[in-house]
């Protein structure tokens, strides 16, 4: 279910009720449609679509999770006229399910301002096909920017290096989320989106930026990436209240708050992951160990390279950018030495 929320005084976020507030939200959207405009007043409209990482796993306050998008949320415009927030992401979440539950939604409520930050659990199924992300990213991420939102988009950490998997089981994921990284950089270029590299973010070197499960974000995890992407829109010059917090005011949990999730949510998270990407994982470890006796162990790097170019040429006009060695985010276009266009204007320009 959604959460919607709107800024306080105080630059917080007070949650209202969640479908009514949304039905709401969505016959005031139908209203502006009918009149020929959008609102030229009221609060900055903020949605984000997604997965667990979005809905906030890893940041739980007073039992609910609260998460980098409603951290980013509190600071995206002034007290006056506030922010007016609604949370789509599901966890679990694939790219297939973005426009068949979250994108109708989001477009819907005529956001100025729509993160999407999806493919994580794309690497984690045993069907995965570049392919098919590529063509759901696009197809999400053009209806939003298309709709005259700002787009956020993030780059993801490889999750065998997070869960210091043995190198045989990490090497398949790792290969995957790099596919997925490639496609999310060519085509938040594509889009005019800004776009954070959270890939890059030190999560292996400073362990609490990570959850107890070692694959999500801690509350200051999220700190961090909701800095990131305050600053990166602070660069590009749009309006803003105070950048988000360094640190959580809330403690951090203890060791046995951290026990308990994992008796209970995170053996969850395991069983279901055992189910679907175990078996499809050891078929792929044992068929690069088989390469790498045989001297082939980097063909199917050049495989998924190969299928990542394809992906994204078959979309049109969209190429492999070159990795990145900074963990610098950045608004593509400019960054990339390319004209910033409509994503210069809708930054710097009033809200629509």
């Amino acid at each position: 279910m959604s959460t919607v929320a709107v800024a306080d005084e105080d630059g917080g976020t007070v949650p209202v009720r969640d479908r009514e507030a949304g039905r709401e939200a969505s016959r005031e959207a139908s209203r502006e449609r009918e009149a020929g405009g959008r609102r030229t007043t009221g609060p900055v409209r903020f949605v984000a679509l997604g997965d667990s990482l979005t809905e906030g796993v890893g940041d739980e306050v007073a039992g609910s999770l609260r998460g980098w998008a409603a951290l980013l949320a509190r600071s995206l415009a002034p007290a006056d006229p506030g922010v007016e927030f609604t949370n789509l992401a599901r966890s679990g979440a694939l790219s297939t399910e973005l426009g068949a539950e979250q994108l109708p939604t989001a477009l819907a409520l005529r956001p100025e301002l729509a993160a999407v930050v999806v493919g994580g659990n794309d690497t984690l199924r045993t069907g995965f096909d570049v392919g098919r992300t590529a063509r759901e990213l696009d197809a999400a991420l053009g209806a939003l920017s298309h709709s005259g939102a700002l787009v956020l988009t993030a780059c993801l950490p490889d999750p065998g290096s997070l869960l210091r998997l043995p190198r045989p089981l990490a090497r398949p994921l790792a290969r995957r989320m790099r596919a997925v990284n490639a496609v999310v950089h060519a085509l938040s270029v594509r889009h005019r989106a800004v776009h954070l590299h959270v890939a890059e973010l030190p999560w292996t070197v400073q362990r609490r930026l990570l959850s107890a499960d070692r694959l999500h974000p801690s509350a200051q995890g999220h700190h961090l990436i909701a800095r990131g992407f305050h600053a990166l829109l602070a660069t590009a010059g749009r309006p803003l209240g105070p950048a988000p917090a360094a640190e959580p005011a809330e403690p951090p949990p203890g060791r046995s708050a951290d026990l308990w999730w994992m008796a209970t949510r995170g053996t969850r998270w395991v069983a279901e992951r055992s189910t679907d990407l175990l078996p499809g994982l050891l078929a792929l470890a044992a068929a690069e160990s088989f390469a790498r006796l045989r001297g082939a162990d980097g063909r199917e790097d050049e495989r998924m390279a190969r299928a990542t170019e394809v992906a994204l040429g078959s979309l049109g006009s969209v190429r492999v950018p070159p990795p990145r060695p900074d963990d610098r985010g950045h608004a593509p276009g400019a960054a990339s030495g390319e004209p910033t266009g409509r994503t210069a204007r809708r930054i710097g320009g009033a809200s629509p």
